[in-house]
């Protein structure tokens, strides 16, 4: 796309600001709404489980405690959202069996296993020591009953978790890295929890890296895998990942893909389909603006959005360096974006061009996969389901 001749204009602070405040004051305020609309006690919030659940009581009193905790409002609102995910990821089972696991776990560990080893460890200890890893598996911690029977029999995602975690227990007591490299042996649970690929747990499926970021207590990280497998501590973490983050969604449906996808990847996603409409450059709307290491880190590489944004704030003479728009862009995990220059002057653009209103969400594009699951879904899958989930409990919420 040919460039327009860079003019040195500066956006209009005073015109971004004013757009920010308007764009940041769309929503209903329904998931931290603290109006008059009366708190759901535990019996009210039993009712709203669904009746196929067992010990509806038990859930109930946790997520009462959880949201009193964490100064949720137990508004219907916030409450069926709790419950539709709940019922997504689990049916209220703590630990639930998984039809197929055991097969599941034995054909990804006889795929690719150097390439995944590699990836985490590097080629010069990774290929090694997954040669190691095939001969745990066969013969320990016997031939006749060794790990790849142990696990082709597993029937939950805790049995699975605690039988690679004794895989990696031997292996760090019995295996040298400094016999091929000269490096220290292999530690404990810093390597087991490198490896271990149980990354997403319990009965909200959250991910182990946003636990042991927000735990609710100090524990080792073994301590936290089993308590994820716990009803209170599955739901304690799942409903803190669900809704302690401000965000100005008009419809649940968009928090509920974010669950799946990310935190604000449906505001991101909308931004990028500004950036789409305003360049007519085509983009992944997925939500991510940034590449991202295995580590959660940035990467230095440019991506396709941060590239069709320099564009287009040259064809738009608007002044923002590369610089500037890379530290914007690193804020695309928090509400703090929606305040920067970057997300102000793709509003303003796309304004001015579509003669719209900015685009606060849209349902990001995100393909969901891994060995749990029978076959690939998207976000859009899965959010509507939770929603229609949601929606049966708020037709149950009218009658108390």
């Amino acid at each position: 796309m040919k460039k327009s001749v860079h003019r040195n204009l500066f956006v209009r602070s005073s015109a971004l600001l004013a757009l920010t405040i308007s764009i940041a004051g769309c929503g209903n305020g329904s998931w931290w709404s603290n109006d008059d609309e009366p708190k759901l006690e535990s019996d009210q919030i039993r009712k709203l489980i669904p009746s196929r659940v067992n010990d509806r009581s038990s859930w109930a009193k946790d997520i009462y405690a959880i949201t009193e905790e964490l100064k949720i409002p137990r508004n219907k609102e916030n409450i069926c959202s709790i419950i539709a995910v709940v019922d997504q990821e689990s049916n209220f089972i703590a630990n639930p069996n998984v039809p197929g696991l055991g097969a599941k776990a034995v054909k990804e560990v006889s795929s690719r296993l150097q390439e995944k080893f590699e990836d985490k460890l590097g080629t010069t200890i990774g290929a090694p020591l997954a040669g190691y890893f095939q001969d745990v598996l066969k013969n320990q911690p016997s031939p006749e009953n060794n790990y790849l029977k142990q696990m082709s029999k597993v029937k939950n995602e805790k049995e699975l978790d605690v039988l690679y975690r004794e895989i990696f227990a031997y292996m760090s007591k019995h295996y040298h890295v400094s016999a091929l490299t000269g490096a220290a042996k292999l530690v404990g649970q810093d390597f087991a929890e490198k490896l271990n690929p149980i990354t997403t747990l319990g009965s909200m499926q959250v991910h182990i890296n946003y636990a042991k970021d927000n735990k609710r207590s100090s524990m080792s990280i073994n301590e936290l895998r089993d308590d994820l497998y716990t009803q209170y501590g599955g739901l304690y973490y799942g409903i803190h990942r669900l809704m302690m983050y401000p965000a100005n969604y008009d419809k649940p449906i968009y928090r509920f893909a974010d669950y799946n996808s990310g935190m604000y990847s449906s505001r991101n996603a909308a931004f990028q389909k500004m950036i789409e409409k305003s360049s007519g450059i085509d983009l992944d709307l997925d939500g991510d603006l940034l590449s991202y290491d295995k580590n959660g880190n940035p990467r230095a590489a440019t991506t396709t959005t941060e590239k069709a944004l320099l564009n287009l704030f040259v064809q738009n003479n608007v002044l923002i360096t590369p610089r500037q728009l890379r530290n914007d862009l690193e804020k695309e995990k928090e509400k703090g974006f929606e305040k920067t220059q970057t997300y102000a002057a793709v509003s303003k653009i796309y304004t001015e061009k579509t003669q719209k209103d900015p685009i606060y969400a849209i349902m990001p594009e995100v393909v969901i996969s891994g060995p749990k699951l029978s076959r690939d879904y998207n976000t859009n899958w899965y959010a509507s389901r939770v929603n229609g989930r949601y929606d049966t409990c708020m037709q149950r919420a009218k009658r108390i």
